[in-house]
């Protein structure tokens, strides 16, 4: 039978069938086509069949390459003559090329689009020119060094570059490898510098196999199997400590912001300085800082001395429930197009990439890690895979054509940051994680609040005055911590220590010590012991002695011997304090200055408010206004035209190759009798006239993409502005540029 062209195929195809090519390949429909020679055209490119042949796995790219093999790109290849090459079932594969129109054709004349020697490269299947003379040659007599320079080019890309293909000797005189090979004819001179391997020959070093064993069955994945409730507990507490240290994060740099360096991102200082306050390392810190940006809050202040600042969201975020700040940071990074892993490395100028710049910008990240995220999804329930690289395999043999050089090294990165994250553990998808790919976010936050640890409300105070927390505290208890201790380590328990500094601050906030009497307690389940009572009593017993106000500023202390050692000090001078009242003094400085000063130089003043109590004056950290984030959702792989555009778009193929047939069959009348587009009065006149008579109508107008086509009509009204088909189709009259009767 002979091979039929593409458009003829698309031609005689079922509107099912162009559907699937259309949902298959979005490329094809933006604009859409015209007719199916339009179509035809298109789906010949190189850049579109690169395109189709993306997601392609290693068994269905080795068909086409075998398609190739066969000729099909310059004539027609058979089925018979595909399987003998691939010599496994290609029912599927073949199907599945079928459907996105990589190939087309019966069996017995199957033919790819000439383009696909392009885009998948000139030597399908990694083997050279063809040289049917080679087939069964002996290769017994060659050395070893000939053995393996052909093994190497069979191996792998079949050319190489050599000085020796320029020189032409007899075999008897013939110094190196590659003049002997081209002496015996086992190698191709291509020019003068470059030398191929023939086909057959590799065929016959590949053990008579155009494709490697072993090379188109997927990789097995080997799993361990856990309960699916342990990997939710697992991730639970990466999560926590994640929350943690971003909240360590954003309370430093609320205090003091980094600067932006001028070529953009983090410095290398501020970096090392983020991982070891969080006792991390510096791969890590990468990633907090990267996903702070990312979910908005931090932001460039773009000042002339630009810093990275806590936006105003940051302290709407500090306040949410644990699970709800979790879903902001994972749903930041899956839409991040970034990739942080990148940082830390060398740039195309070899100079190194820094955290939060430019260089690790990378758009189709986001895809990338729904394909290695659903890769797990797809795992049984609880089961976890049990090495990151046989991973990599597995995703590299689904899809060797898509992520570039980085599609390895993506993956790996990938599984990291997701198990930092507290999205996986022990190699598994959490419960949590898989309803936020289902953008299920209810159940994503009720499955990670009850993989939790359950908050406790008792401490641990130790002779030592060191408080041990079993767990995660209960909000209002973890506060109150935080105010009178110090964090000494973090983890699943924490170690606070109380010291008098700690005390201090917490008496500034407003504390008096009998609530912090109380507050130990009652919220011990040890004794409390006497260090601890004596400590804060003596504290509180020097604190607030001298008070000051906000009167820009005032000092006042009832024990008028205190004032005059203030005023003997030197820092009486430093803060320009000036006394009005054997006890009031008073400042033209900021209180939050004065009272800094007078500390340092060995007092213990408090700040009191308008009704005379202790106040809390220390800043809250910076705040920049919080940019609204550009719409980032990532599409589906899976997602494209919906129904309704397809069956549009077919019904658009259909009437635009109605249209041609009958320009090339059917003599046409237009009106005017010039055939020139004419006012639109005068159309709107012959087009009512073609209703009146029940007349077909081939039209010429432009679309909203200023596409021209041509469509065959049969009127059913015309009025306001617009041309009614029998088929329900809408023209514009003022885009129609000209009509003619269809002759019967």
């Amino acid at each position: 039978m002979p091979a039929i062209s593409l458009a003829d195929w698309l031609r005689a195809a079922s509107d099912d069938a162009l559907a699937v090519l259309l949902r298959r390949r979005r490329d094809l429909a933006t604009p859409p086509p015209s007719d199916t020679t339009v179509l035809a055209t298109r789906a010949g490119t190189p850049g579109s069949v690169a395109r189709a042949c993306e997601d392609l796995d290693t068994l269905t790219l080795a068909v086409l390459d075998a398609l190739l093999l066969a000729g099909a790109d310059t004539g027609s290849a058979t089925l018979a003559e595909v399987r003998s090459l691939v010599e496994v079932d290609i029912t599927e594969p073949l199907e599945l090329l079928r459907s996105r129109l990589l190939v087309w054709g019966d069996d017995d004349a199957l033919r790819v689009p000439p383009s696909a020697r392009d885009a998948l490269g000139p030597f399908p299947a990694g083997l050279g020119a063809s040289v049917p003379a080679l087939a069964g040659v002996d290769l017994s007599g060659l050395g070893e060094d000939e053995r393996a320079l052909i093994g190497t080019l069979a191996a792998g890309q079949p050319i190489g570059r050599t000085r020796d293909a320029g020189i032409d000797v007899p075999l008897e005189r013939a110094t190196t490898p590659v003049q002997r090979l081209l002496a015996r004819g086992l190698l191709l001179r291509r020019d003068d510098q470059t030398v191929e391997l023939p086909r057959e020959l590799g065929i016959q070093l590949r053990g008579g196999h155009v494709f490697t064993a072993g090379t188109l069955r997927e990789p097995e994945l080997p799993t361990n199997p856990h309960q699916q409730s342990t990997v939710d507990e697992v991730a639970a507490g990466e999560a926590m400590e994640l929350l943690r240290q971003m909240e360590n994060l954003l309370l430093s740099w609320s205090a003091s912001p980094p600067q932006v360096l001028k070529s953009g991102g983090l410095g290398v200082r501020e970096l090392k300085k983020l991982a070891k306050d969080n006792e991390i390392d510096e791969q890590r810190a990468t990633l907090l800082a990267e996903l702070a940006v990312g979910s908005g809050l931090v932001a460039d202040s773009e000042a002339a001395t630009p810093e990275w600042v806590p936006t105003t969201l940051t302290d709407s975020w500090l306040a949410a429930a644990a699970p709800q700040r979790w879903l902001t940071i994972v749903q930041a990074w899956l839409e991040l197009p970034r990739l942080p892993g990148l940082a830390g490395g060398r740039d195309a100028k070899d100079k190194p990439i820094a955290p939060l710049s430019d260089e690790i910008r990378r758009p189709l990240a986001p895809l990338a890690r729904r394909r290695v995220l659903t890769a797990l999804a797809d795992l049984p329930e609880g089961a976890g895979v049990k090495s990151v690289d046989e991973l990599v395999a597995v995703l590299a043999w689904r899809a060797p054509r898509r992520g570039g050089r980085l599609r390895d090294e993506t993956v790996r990165w990938t599984m990291a940051e997701a198990s930092a994250l507290g999205v996986l553990a022990l190699g598994a998808l959490t419960t949590a994680t898989k309803a936020t790919l289902e953008d299920d976010r209810a159940n994503a936050v009720a499955a990670l609040l009850e993989s939790m640890p359950k908050p406790v409300d008792k401490v641990l105070v130790q002779a030592d005055l060191t408080v041990i927390a079993p767990g995660p505290l209960e909000p209002e208890l973890a506060a109150d911590m935080a105010a009178v201790a110090n964090i000494e380590s973090a983890g699943h328990a924490t170690v606070y220590r109380v010291t008098e500094t700690s005390v201090r601050r917490a008496l500034d906030a407003g504390r008096t010590a009998g609530e912090l009497q109380q507050l130990f307690t009652s919220k011990s389940a040890t004794p409390v012991p006497q260090t601890l009572t004596y400590l804060i009593d003596d504290v509180a017993r020097r604190h607030g002695r001298l008070r000051g106000g906000v009167a820009d500023c005032f000092l006042r202390c009832d024990d008028e011997a205190l004032l005059a050692e203030v005023m003997a000090h030197p820092v009486a001078s430093d803060c320009a304090l000036r006394m009005i009242a054997p006890t009031v003094l008073i400042s033209t400085l900021p209180l939050a200055e004065v009272l800094e000063a007078l500390r340092g130089a060995g007092f213990a003043p408090a700040a009191e408010g308008p009704d005379g109590r202790v106040v809390d004056i220390r800043p809250s950290g910076r705040r920049v206004p919080a940019r609204p984030r550009p719409a980032r959702r990532v599409v589906p792989e899976s997602a494209g035209l919906t129904g309704v555009q397809i069956d549009q778009i077919v019904a658009h193929l259909r009437a635009g190759d109605l249209a041609v047939g009958r320009r090339r069959g059917t003599s046409m009348r237009s009106h005017g009798g010039s055939g020139a587009a004419a006012s639109t009065s005068a159309t709107l006149e012959f087009l009512a006239q073609a209703v009146q008579d029940r007349r077909e109508v081939l039209i010429g107008f432009v679309d909203s993409r200023g596409t021209a086509s041509q469509r065959v009509v049969r009127p059913s009204r015309v009025g306001g502005g617009i041309l009614e088909g029998s088929d329900n189709q809408r023209y514009p009259l003022h885009r129609i540029t000209s009509a003619a009767l269809v002759e019967e």
